[in-house]
């Protein structure tokens, strides 16, 4: 009997010892593994994640800069002015809106097209075997758009109606440009007739002021008429590259093209060509194929600026978006209107800021 009480007292005794063993062990495992929980950043290859974070983030950013400067011409789905439309008024009106705003411009694009065609239909009669005459009209008459969107902008300025350099900077560029092709053109002897001198000078004076009444009527369909011209230009500039080519690979460049496109400052350059960054594009010239070919390339851009300009307040200059990081000494207002309508209902309703 003591022997039995004895031996179910050693078996407890050592049962109650291995269970507060095993609950030490347990004890000890936990505080170890919360103690390596605690302290595993020292520990973990994961402590290297700040660097790996900031390599995605300059990926991340650099490829955002591509997508601005790829999609720069895509239109904006809506503007604040369409938000508080939207906010303000129903469903029913936001589409009657949009739907008579979509017929207009249906309507601009209309007389823009048709105009283009006839002016094209006439070109084309006058100027069949003759191409130099032909792109010295054609960069005469190109040139006239950007002096007409000046003048209007600069009206704009003085009522204190506008206040956008940037517009005034990338039309300059383009005029110099394009001052640049018709140099070239009649360096090749494109204006030796008295008759192509006077159709060209009399067709830009017309040209301006139709221009110019356009913008401050509808600036979109001014632009979308110059994107027209431009598209034509770049065209028929195409076309005569791959019917001459390798003719002209063997003629020389003329020096003023060499002059323009490879030396001095060429800040002008780079400016009227809004869809791609400062110094980007450098042309090489070592014939006249080379010259013509860079001739379609400055339309394919003019054409692509005026597209972006028909959305209200899309235009930047190359070179503000590059110097938008920089601390400005002073900021200019950005006020600006879309057409004389809109500017003097704006500078009737706006006070002025103190």
């Amino acid at each position: 009997m003591a022997a039995a009480t004895l031996s179910s007292t050693v078996f407890a005794i050592s049962t109650s010892c291995s269970s507060s063993s095993l609950k030490a062990r347990n004890f000890k495992n936990s505080a170890c593994s919360s103690f390596c929980s605690q302290n595993r950043l020292p520990y973990n290859p994961i402590s290297a994640r700040p660097s790996i974070s900031r390599v995605r983030a300059t990926i991340l950013q650099e490829d955002e800069e591509k997508v601005i400067v790829e999609e720069s011409f895509e239109f904006k789905a809506s503007s604040p002015s369409d938000e508080v439309k939207s906010s303000s008024g129903g469903p029913s009106e936001s589409s009657s809106s949009s739907t008579f705003e979509s017929w207009v411009i249906k309507c601009e694009q209309t007389i823009n097209i048709f105009l283009t065609d006839t002016v094209i239909k006439i070109l084309d009669t006058l100027y069949r075997d003759r191409d130099y005459a032909r792109f010295f009209v054609l960069e005469t008459i190109a040139r006239v758009p950007y002096f007409a969107f000046m003048s209007v902008l600069h009206m704009y300025e003085s009522f204190g109606w506008w206040r956008r350099a940037d517009y005034l900077k990338v039309h300059f560029a383009e005029s110099w440009n394009e001052m640049h092709h018709l140099l070239i053109m009649e360096e090749l002897g494109g204006n030796a007739w008295w008759f192509d001198r006077f159709l060209a000078q009399h067709i830009a004076i017309f040209y301006y002021f139709m221009t110019a009444f356009m913008y401050t009527i509808s600036p979109r369909m001014a632009y979308h008429f110059s994107e027209c011209v431009e598209g034509h230009a770049f065209s028929t500039y195409d076309k005569f590259i791959k019917a001459r080519g390798e003719d002209l690979k063997k003629l020389p460049a003329p020096e003023v093209a060499v002059k323009y496109y490879t030396s001095g400052d060429l800040y002008l350059f780079d400016e009227f060509q809004t869809s791609r960054p400062p110094n980007s594009r450098r042309p090489k010239i070592e014939n006249l194929y080379d010259v013509f070919l860079n001739i379609r390339d400055d339309e394919a851009e003019h054409c692509k600026t005026m597209k972006a300009c028909q959305t209200h307040g899309n235009l930047w200059s190359p070179h503000s978006r590059a110097e938008e990081e920089d601390d400005a000494p002073c900021v200019v207002p950005q006020t600006d209107c879309e057409g004389i309508v809109d500017c003097i209902t704006k500078s009737v309703t706006t006070k002025p800021e103190n």
